[in-house]
């Protein structure tokens, strides 16, 4: 229900601390990666034949900075390496700490790329995924590699007030 003003009740009362955890404003986790295992994992079920072969793997990511710990990840991929096309999806399991704030979470992202470009990018913490000091935590980021190579990741988060 929509009242007066354009605001729900429901999120008028979560603002106020009814229903609900309450949260604190928004944080910046800067931090590099750099994966230390990918390995090819096969597909138990025969895969339909498209123009771009899918691939599964399992990765080790390892973090520094503001962002301090590991991740396994579960990797899928459409790609075509010799011409540098295609788009995968992640779901990585986070072991760590954001700012100094230990815990476990997951999160995901997926990118599509026509060989020169980096599109379509999604990159959201899983809801409800949380744990330690991380319960709670909520939002999104984002990945890039720098020209001379370097991985980096960024956390845009919000953890309920009281925690931390």
């Amino acid at each position: 229900m929509r009242a007066a003003g354009g605001s729900t009740d429901a999120g008028r009362l979560a603002r106020a601390g009814v229903g609900g955890p309450r949260y604190g404003a928004q944080v910046i986790a800067d931090g590099t990666f750099q994966v230390s295992a990918f390995d090819p994992v096969t597909v138990g079920v025969e895969q339909v034949a498209t123009a771009l072969g899918v691939g599964v793997a399992t990765m080790v990511k390892e973090f520094a900075g503001a962002v301090e710990g590991r991740s396994t990840t579960l990797f899928t991929s459409a790609f075509d390496p010799d011409a540098g096309v295609g788009t995968y999806v992640a779901m990585e399991s986070f072991e760590g700490a954001l700012d100094g704030v230990g815990g476990t979470f997951n999160f995901v992202h997926a990118a599509s790329t026509s060989g020169t470009d980096r599109v379509d990018l999604l990159f959201t913490i899983v809801p409800s995924s949380g744990t330690g000091g991380l319960a709670g935590l909520t939002g999104g980021g984002s990945m890039r590699v720098d020209d001379d190579g370097t991985h980096r990741v960024r956390f845009e988060y919000e953890l309920p007030e009281g925690t931390s």
